[in-house]
């Protein structure tokens, strides 16, 4: 069972006003269209003390599947459940006059908390609130580069970087240490495959433009995204036009070129 009491701050942080972490559960990854599904928060203050919130939100919208398989949060969950709107003015409190932190909330949870907030028709100021990104400094303090690499699974150093014939010979280095660490890794260039880039089952398409879900082949980009298929070459023949003109993977055009002419590729079993 997962441990659900309060971290302590590390001793050399000092606070001089609240600092919320929080972490967002969502029907998707775009960040202006996706709805809330989960929230939660600690909110710690100067005086030493620390509150932990979740809610689970009704988005108004149906729950992905393969958002689903992520998070766990499915339609039923959040049948009973507020909708953001509903919720706005106490997330606003729990919130307020606080810096925030967590993790790749810069790149992801910041933004679409904002949309939300917007929505529901209560502004979200940054302005003035300062953001702690734990990725950030992972990020920053463990660099993910060859050299990297092979410092840590050989323990030597990349006197070749940059030089194409050294950075071969140091990749196949640092193979044979993942080899040496990782006792699960496939033994076959099939399983490898599988291993390094593992397709989504739901994608139609090599690059997950185009997905599974109930049964349908969705769009899964830009204003179309959650759109059938079928509804877009019905309604949308505009959009077809420009995204066969524009640069996108073969598969993908094929797909929507078959689609024009009636033909759908069968769902999966």
């Amino acid at each position: 069972m997962m441990d659900t009491a309060i971290p302590a701050l590390p001793d050399r942080l000092r606070l001089d006003r609240p600092l919320v972490f929080f972490d967002i559960e969502a029907t998707g990854l775009n960040k202006r269209t996706d709805r809330i599904v989960a929230i939660a928060l600690v909110r710690y203050e100067p005086s030493g003390t620390a509150q932990k919130i979740s809610y689970l939100l009704n988005p108004g919208v149906p729950i992905p599947e393969d958002a689903t398989a992520i998070h766990g949060i499915t339609d039923a969950d959040v049948e009973g459940a507020p909708t953001f709107a509903d919720m706005a003015e106490i997330l606003l409190d729990h919130f307020a006059g606080a810096d925030l932190a967590g993790y790749n909330i810069l790149g992801y949870d910041i933004q679409i908390l904002t949309e939300e907030f917007a929505r529901a028709g209560h502004p979200f100021p940054l302005e003035g609130r300062r953001i702690l990104d734990a990725q950030r400094i992972f990020f920053r303090n463990e660099p993910r580069d060859l050299a990297a690499a092979l410092r840590y699974y050989c323990a030597d150093d990349h006197t070749d970087s940059h030089d194409a014939l050294g950075d071969v010979l140091a990749t196949i280095r640092v193979l044979g240490g993942q080899f040496q660490k990782y006792a699960e890794l496939p033994a076959d260039l099939d399983g490898l495959h599988e291993y390094c880039d593992p397709r989504d089952p739901s994608w139609v398409d090599r690059t997950g433009r185009l997905k599974w879900s109930r049964g349908e082949i969705v769009f899964n980009f830009g204003k179309v995204q959650g759109q059938p298929l079928r509804e877009v070459v019905a309604k949308d023949p505009n959009f077809l036009t420009w995204l066969l003109r524009s640069d996108f993977p073969e598969d993908t055009k094929q797909i929507v070129r078959n689609a024009q002419a009636g033909h759908y590729p069968a769902p999966p079993a």
